[in-house]
């Protein structure tokens, strides 16, 4: 007999969740930043980490709060390009340990979803480097709608009659949008921040498959 679930549906962020893309991302924006003449500093992973899971805007003002508005919009679009070239053509195995595994052995039973903070076209990528496409029912970004976390997580929901969902994050951001959202929110703390509430915490990904099974 198969277990019961407690959700209809899993949502999950993608940085610091899914995969760690920071050291690969670094050498492509420093690449976009030496190749726009614009006077702004460098990045490295660890400063990455801390910005990633915001939308983009956010993070360019943060980076480069120096900088005139229109320099940072074309720069973080420079940086966007270089990062989209640089995961394609990537190699290397970046997901976190057992995230397509648990995906695909739960999928016959649950739904799964994404939503992120990034630019439009990312989604795609992860889902096709990662093998993840067959088993992400629908997915939106900021980047697509120009909208925050927690509306485009309630655009999933009410896109897919989602009734019990859950999120799977990594920051405070994320759990502030699934507060927002009225979605019950899960700390994925392999990941790259904190957060300050959450109704269960995994230290790793398979850790999901306890957590969704009605006790």
């Amino acid at each position: 007999m198969e277990e019961a679930t407690r959700f209809d549906g899993i949502i999950l962020d993608v940085d610091g969740t899914i995969w760690n893309t920071t050291g690969i991302v670094s050498v492509a924006w420093n690449k976009a930043i030496d190749a726009s003449g614009f006077n702004a500093r460098k990045v490295n992973a660890d400063m990455l980490q801390k910005e990633f899971g915001k939308t983009m805007d956010v993070i360019a003002q943060d980076l480069w709060p120096d900088l005139p508005a229109d320099q940072r919009e074309h720069l973080m679009s420079y940086c966007c390009t270089e990062e989209q070239i640089a995961l394609k053509e990537n190699q290397l195995d970046i997901m976190y340990p057992s995230v397509k595994e648990t995906v695909a052995e739960l999928s016959p039973s649950i739904d799964f979803y994404v939503v992120s903070n990034c630019q439009k076209g990312y989604i795609e990528l992860v889902l096709e480097k990662t093998g993840l496409a067959p088993y992400v029912r629908d997915f939106e970004c900021f980047g697509q709608t120009g909208k925050g976390k927690s509306e485009n997580i309630q655009l999933v929901c009410m896109r897919n009659g989602l009734r019990a969902p859950v999120y799977v994050g990594d920051t405070q951001g994320d759990c502030d949008a699934c507060r927002q959202a009225h979605v019950p929110f899960v700390w994925a703390s392999y990941g790259f921040g904190t957060a300050d509430m959450f109704i269960e915490k995994i230290s790793s990904f398979s850790q999901i498959k306890d957590i969704i099974t009605i006790k």
